[in-house]
């Protein structure tokens, strides 16, 4: 783990301050690494999430992880294209562990095991639940 994130450091210490680092892990038994995982200072963590029931991201959470976060909304490994409504109240989840400006919305991880019949609608039914949850949000400010 210590090589992992020396490693990680090395690769990304000569970045530029204005470029944003993002980093994404598969499931693994995030508890045990969060230190680690805060120490590779990466700006914007993806993380596999729609199979652990937000465990991961309540892990982060409850750990106090002070960047931004992805956390999958839904499982690429089905072929069940998700509808807007199951990926908004998925976000709206995630909103009881992490404010909106720290939350980036993505799939799960990679789509090449998907058929385009099944990546398209799935993404613009992302798209659509984000923006409508984005309006709901202001409309609920202001």
């Amino acid at each position: 783990l210590g090589w992992a994130l020396r490693s990680f450091r090395l690769v990304t210490g000569k970045a530029q301050p204005e470029t944003q680092i993002h980093t994404h892990m598969c499931y693994s038994e995030f508890g045990e690494i969060l230190a680690a995982i805060d120490e590779l200072d990466a700006d914007v963590i993806s993380i596999e999430n729609a199979r652990s029931d937000d465990a991961t991201l309540e892990s982060l959470a409850a750990y106090g992880y002070p960047r931004e976060v992805g956390p999958g909304v839904y499982d690429i490994h089905s072929p069940v294209v998700p509808t807007a409504a199951f990926i908004r109240e998925k976000l709206r989840s995630f909103l009881q562990h992490l404010p909106p400006e720290r939350i980036w919305v993505n799939p799960d991880c990679g789509l090449k095991t998907r058929t385009w019949a099944e990546v398209l609608p799935s993404l613009q039914h992302m798209v659509e639940a984000v923006r409508t949850l984005r309006s709901a949000l202001a409309d609920a400010e202001g």
